[in-house]
């Protein structure tokens, strides 16, 4: 899965990705620093992983990860192909969600591209871009149907429901916010790579006193939550320069950090967090002494293709699944207590997968 990083140039994209994946991608105070786009994995932070590593000490420690692009600074005219818009836009078309990192903080040292701070502005400006290349990609999809319409009567819904999308565009609003109707809008929808009907996080960039000190307090910070609550959308506060820092850190010593700083958690972490549950991600789990490993799997996954994660013979010849649910794992000790204790269960074909179960797949080929 992949999350693309978007935003106005010089607003923190590239140093919170370096913080992200600590790839070492370029980072430089003007525009369009970043052409080609950026890619690196990045692992989804998990206790339970580190709990069952206790429990059983494997040889390997595999967590679930999730690929961040860091795509170049978008500006206003981008879909008419300014500052090279058609190519970046292209590269967000090949994402499955959109982290849009927004500046919230102030400096005279740093130069915004519009001469001011003013996150709304500029959540604006990125939102119409992928509206206005929206629109043209709805418009060509009309044109043709409208053709094809001749030769087949049964493609009116489908042209009919072209037109109401391309008006709820043409009015400023992003795809994700038209409510659809029926199964057939789904398809026609999800044939389409709409650029604003991709599922989005904001990331308020700010200071390292206002992130400190009290996020709740930042003006531009509110600003961003309000708008990301009237388009149900995420929202994550950070400080990409200091999240950087942080990253160079080793473990121990970044925990230790925090610590003095009365904070569980990163930003980095909570946004890794976030962005795994925005593409509707959870993770089951194996355990043993050659390995601990999560697997990524959609919510609503059922055994078999969960199996399949892990081998297609897994889920070609699948029999059951012992699952136990973590929590109960950890308070009986061991596999063998949660047994006697009936924890442990056997689950057929249909059974759904949850998040955390720990699991062992029985087949046979």
């Amino acid at each position: 899965m992949k999350l693309g990083i978007v935003g106005l140039p010089n607003v923190g994209k590239s140093t919170l990705f370096n913080a992200i994946t600590n790839a070492g991608a370029q980072s430089a105070n003007y525009p369009f620093c970043t052409i080609e786009p950026n890619v690196g994995m990045v692992a989804v932070p998990d206790e339970r992983l580190d709990r069952l590593a206790e429990m059983y000490h494997p040889k390997k420690y595999t967590p679930a990860t999730i690929e961040f692009v860091d795509i170049a600074g978008l500006v206003k005219g981008a879909s008419k192909g300014e500052g090279l818009g058609n190519k970046f836009l292209s590269h967000i078309r090949e994402v499955d969600a959109i982290i849009h990192v927004v500046r919230c903080f102030e400096s005279t040292e740093i130069i915004h591209v519009d001469g001011s701070v003013d996150p709304i502005r500029d959540i604006d400006v990125i939102e119409l871009e992928l509206i206005l290349s929206d629109l043209e990609l709805v418009q060509r999809r009309i044109d043709r149907t409208t053709k094809a319409l001749k030769g087949d009567k049964k493609l009116q819904p489908e042209l009919d429901f072209l037109k109401r999308l391309e008006a709820h565009l043409s009015e400023g609003h992003s795809a994700r916010s038209l409510e659809l109707e029926g199964d057939l809008e789904q398809a026609v929808l999800a044939d389409m790579p709409l650029l604003s009907s991709k599922p989005v996080i904001f990331c308020a960039n700010l200071s390292d006193d206002d992130l400190f000190g009290g996020a709740g307090e930042n003006p531009h910070y509110l600003r961003v939550c309000e708008r990301a609550k009237e388009e149900g959308a995420g929202v994550i506060a950070v400080c990409a320069q200091a999240e950087q820092e942080i990253a160079g850190l080793s473990g121990e010593e970044r925990r230790a950090f925090l610590a003095d700083l009365g904070i569980e958690e990163s930003g980095l972490d909570k946004l890794i967090k976030a962005s795994y549950a925005l593409l509707g991600l959870i993770s089951f789990l194996t355990a043993g002494e050659p390995e601990v490993r999560a697997w990524t799997i959609r919510k609503g996954t059922r055994a078999p293709q969960a199996a399949g994660k892990i081998h297609s013979d897994f889920e070609r010849g699948f029999i059951r699944a012992e699952i136990v649910a973590f929590d109960d794992l950890m308070a009986c000790g061991s596999m063998a207590a949660a047994r006697e204790k009936g924890l442990v269960r056997s689950e057929g074909k249909d059974y759904v997968m949850q998040d955390g179960d720990v699991t062992l797949f029985r087949f046979n080929v």
